[in-house]
């Protein structure tokens, strides 16, 4: 590759890539640091990686005298300090795949992100120091890549995806290939440059970093519920085709929609209209067994707490999709717009949406 080239590619990555770092820390300056989320610094960090690696490009294009194999070992120490800001972001992702949110989420993740960089890192060093080449290392950074576009596009998928935003979730997967396709050539050792292919997929992650944390910020205005005053709930059943009722509560007030119906179970719709019932009455207070009560007579209003939590659980699903919110965002904020507890702790509870925003 001709030095022009590669000046040319390393002003380019260094500009770029500089100014998405300091872009995404602007949005969690502003955002995340309120939310004490520090997902996005992880992947800013790892973005600033690129830009150094533009600065390494710049050097050893207009420094007469260079070796290669230091080069290629600057390189590749930022590649793999890349690779790990990337995976030690998935953590504070807010969707997580079922199948391994167990494994990011395990105290044991900083081992498995951290390990296999120290093993790869470390040859990597050793290399350009000693300047022997190890055949088996010298493209530690490329299979470490491998295994953190791994969980970082299964992470993509799932996170667009739980979000509603299906085209973003399928151009997270077409990024993900190009950068597997890159990989993949380096390790062949196939005759081609490979300044394109790392030019459109750090250009293409970058871009959907941006999308995710926008994602994130539209998931924050839209899912923001309302104050109490400002939510309205119409009660309702209807025959299905088989015949059978739907118990359906429709709210409206929420952001970006009109109003969203929802099913519920007939227990929970019996209890949610039994609050409606005792607001309008004007009596408002329905009383919570206590766990220590042991007659099998039923005084009380509600058996259990749980009932209470279920039906919460039942409207956040049929508003945002189940898993689709998070207690501290939604669950706990919809608990204090509907429900207040008594001030005397006495197992009382009653819903405190306005008598004129009942409509049965």
């Amino acid at each position: 590759m001709s030095n022009d080239i590669l000046v040319f590619y390393g002003w380019w990555q260094f500009a770029v890539c500089l100014f998405a770092f300091v872009a995404l820390m602007s949005i969690w300056w502003h955002i995340g640091r309120k939310q004490n989320d520090f997902g996005q610094v992880w992947l800013a960090l790892s973005v600033l990686c690129w830009s150094m690696s533009g600065v390494v490009e710049i050097y050893f294009a207009s420094t007469e005298v260079s070796s290669p194999m230091v080069l290629d070992g600057w390189r590749s120490v930022l590649s793999l300090l890349n690779s790990l800001f990337i995976l030690l972001a998935l953590p504070w992702f807010r969707y997580l795949p079922e199948s391994i949110s167990h494994i990011i989420k395990s105290k044991y993740w900083i081992y498995i992100a951290g390990l296999p960089f120290l093993f790869s890192v470390l040859p990597t060093v050793s290399r350009m120091i000693s300047g022997n080449t190890i055949t088996m290392m010298n493209e530690l950074d490329v299979y470490y890549a491998i295994f953190t576009v791994g969980f970082l596009g299964y992470v993509l998928w799932e996170s667009f995806v739980k979000r509603r935003l299906k085209a973003l979730a399928w151009l997270s997967l077409v990024c993900i290939l190009i950068v597997l396709v890159a990989q993949i050539y380096k390790l062949s050792g196939y005759s081609i440059d490979l300044t394109l292919f790392s030019a459109i997929f750090k250009t293409s992650l970058i871009m959907l970093f941006f999308a995710l944390a926008l994602s994130w910020v539209k998931e924050l205005s839209e899912n923001i519920i309302p104050e109490t005053k400002g939510l309205s709930i119409y009660f309702e059943k209807q025959k299905n085709e088989s015949g059978k009722y739907e118990h359906i509560v429709s709210l409206k007030g929420l952001p970006g929609k009109n109003k969203r119906r929802i099913k519920l179970t007939r227990a929970s719709y019996e209890l949610f209209l039994k609050f409606a019932q005792k607001r309008k009455s004007g009596e408002d207070w329905l009383e919570i067994k206590p766990k220590s009560y042991k007659t099998t007579e039923n005084n009380f209003d509600i058996n259990d707490y749980n009932e209470v939590k279920r039906l919460l659980v039942s409207l956040l699903d049929g508003m945002f999709g189940k898993q689709n919110w998070t207690d501290t965002h939604h669950l706990n904020p919809l608990k204090n717009t509907l429900f207040e507890m008594s001030e005397r702790r006495d197992r009382k509870i009653r819903l405190v949406v306005p008598i004129e925003n009942i409509f049965m």
